[in-house]
């Protein structure tokens, strides 16, 4: 009786790997040159996304927490781009790109403030990335969602707005 493993099966039941590119740093890289360079970046990128934050993380928390992966050189909190406040993501850099990826594979879906994160490798912080992209000034997401979340400041945009009609129209 042979022993052999099959690799290819193993791959298909083995848990996804966390210290590459982004789901969305590959979808970026499929439609532009800017995206072929970030997802090249990537390979030697100190930068991390932290995903998923609560609006009321602090600056202190992100360092007490990612500290504990490496030698944190800097965090770039995440802002509403019309209020100035944060909107659930930051980045910070470490000072190799050894520490980075051990920051992901450690910290990566556990929990801060009672919230799981998301860890990814980023290309690289640029100016103007700290604000939010939404029509809103927030975070994308935050304006489709449709549940209640008090650590992401309530009902999502949309829906809020949505609701907050209704009532004027009655």
């Amino acid at each position: 009786m042979s022993h052999h493993l099959d690799t290819q099966a193993f791959a298909n039941h083995s848990t996804e790997r966390t210290d590459g590119p982004s789901t969305y740093v590959v979808r970026q890289a499929r439609k532009s040159q800017q995206g072929q360079d970030d997802l090249k970046a990537v390979e030697t990128t100190k930068t991390l996304y932290a995903g998923n934050l609560s609006f009321f993380t602090t600056e202190e928390q992100i360092y007490e927490l990612f500290s504990k992966a490496g030698q944190v050189t800097k965090i770039i909190m995440g802002l509403d781009r019309f209020n100035k406040t944060p909107c659930g993501f930051c980045f910070v850099e470490y000072s190799t790109h050894e520490e980075a990826l051990f920051c992901v594979r450690y910290l990566n879906l556990t929990k801060l403030d009672d919230r799981v994160i998301r860890v990814d490798l980023d290309p690289g912080f640029k100016e103007g990335r700290q604000f939010g992209r939404g029509m809103s000034g927030g975070q994308v997401r935050d304006e489709f969602r449709e549940d209640y979340d008090p650590g992401r400041g309530g009902y999502g945009r949309r829906w809020a707005q949505a609701a907050q009609n209704d009532v004027m129209a009655t």
